[in-house]
């Protein structure tokens, strides 16, 4: 039997790069994607590596990128092109095995085990898998290649932009005792300062002591995810659910995310992404299912059936939005987000539609228009305004400098 290899891929600063590929003139300048530049609660989606210099992130406020980088530009969410890009680089993996598991827009893990007739040993494999997506999409992605999930997702990280990181099969606990504490993915500047006031400096510190008690000094959930993390154990939110049974994409965040407008815009690009590729694989579901991991690492999931098919974007987010602001507990900070549509099945486009409905059903066929002339045409630039005041999404304001 083959032993298991993973490449986990990301797209590099990918809103970004998709700007500075589809604009000549904004390569090698600081490019900034998110929300309206005037709305205050407007927030950064992805910045590229030239903005991130000057400390410019994810989730922060345009406001405040806009003083940490006068100078940058500015630009809206175009989530249609990004779909489509994403679909193009998920379909290059896909050559390379048929067990690519998409954990969101710009991120992937590919199963190798077993391809080495094909493709050569694994690192031959990641190396051909960098240029064939530079080639053919236009884009870079950083690589980690390793025995479990949990150690390539953290290998792609080390040397990003455009990097490539191996550890090879047998050495993931020899890499994961030689890590910075930083690099644990999923610890973030909270859970780092009480590793730190209690005394732990490194992996080898964690991994010396037993689960109960670690368990004891930083809570139950928080203490199993140290015990595991350090072994290099797979982490939970990597398992692939059955594909024939739902449609999911989650993000774990950097900063651990407070402001309600900040989650929300993040809830709607996560709608997007799940429900296009529901569009693309004609799909539909009555079931939408939230997920939350909060700063401790206590995780809450939470789902709700209609008698109806989800039918739209705005549709899916409302639902989603509903079971947040139910279960959300503002006394924490949220690490990581799911949406999932769960028990997906064949759209045959037959279901009985209500009255009340027909506004939903209009807008199904708005966003299957938009897809099919996307794929017409990958250069159309067609746009689909947001219902919601923030105009997340939309064409409707001109890039700033």
């Amino acid at each position: 039997m083959s032993q298991k290899m993973f490449l986990h891929v990301d797209l590099d600063a990918f809103y970004a790069s998709v700007e500075q590929l589809d604009n000549p003139n904004y390569r090698g300048k600081p490019v900034i994607v998110g929300g309206s530049f005037e709305d205050k609660r407007s927030v950064v989606s992805t910045a590229s590596y030239e903005a991130r210099k000057f400390g410019v992130h994810s989730a922060m406020p345009i406001f405040m990128a806009r003083k940490l980088c006068p100078n940058g530009i500015y630009l809206p969410v175009r989530m249609k092109r990004y779909m489509q890009k994403s679909e193009e680089v998920m379909q290059i993996f896909k050559n390379y095995s048929p067990d690519v598991q998409q954990i969101s827009i710009d991120e992937a893990f590919i199963d190798i085990t077993g391809t080495e007739r094909l493709f050569g040993p694994p690192t031959q494999t990641a190396i051909k898998l960098k240029e064939d997506v530079k080639k053919n999409a236009g884009l870079t992605i950083s690589v980690g290649l390793a025995g479990t999930k949990y150690v390539a997702k953290i290998a792609s990280e080390l040397k990003k932009p455009d990097g490539l990181f191996i550890v090879p099969f047998g050495n993931e606990q020899e890499f994961m005792m030689n890590i910075p504490l930083e690099r644990l993915f999923g610890v973030g500047k909270k859970t780092l300062e009480k590793l730190h006031s209690k005394g732990f400096s490194t992996t080898q510190q964690i991994y010396n002591v037993r689960l109960d008690l670690l368990q004891s000094m930083f809570g139950k959930s928080c203490g199993e995810f140290l015990f595991n993390a350090v072994r290099g154990i797979e982490y939970e939110n990597f398992n692939n659910e059955p594909k024939s049974r739902s449609i999911s994409s989650e993000t774990t965040f950097i900063y651990d995310l407070t402001d309600v407008w900040t989650i929300e815009t993040k809830i709607l690009e996560l709608c997007h992404s799940v429900m296009f590729r529901a569009r693309r694989e004609n799909l539909s579901s009555k079931t939408v299912s939230l997920k939350i991991r909060y700063d401790d690492f206590s995780t809450i999931s939470v789902q709700e059936t209609s008698e109806t098919n989800i039918l739209s974007i705005e549709e899916l987010f409302d639902r989603a939005k509903n079971l947040f602001q139910k279960k959300y507990d503002n006394k924490k900070g949220i690490r990581l987000l799911g949406i999932s549509m769960q028990n997906v099945k064949n759209d045959i486009g037959d279901e009985p539609v209500l009255f009340d409905e027909l506004i939903d059903k209009r807008q199904k066929k708005i966003e299957e228009a938009i897809i099919a002339l996307e794929k017409k045409s990958p250069n159309a630039k067609v746009f689909k305004a947001r219902l919601l005041e923030d105009n997340f999404g939309s064409d409707n304001f001109s890039p700033r400098k």
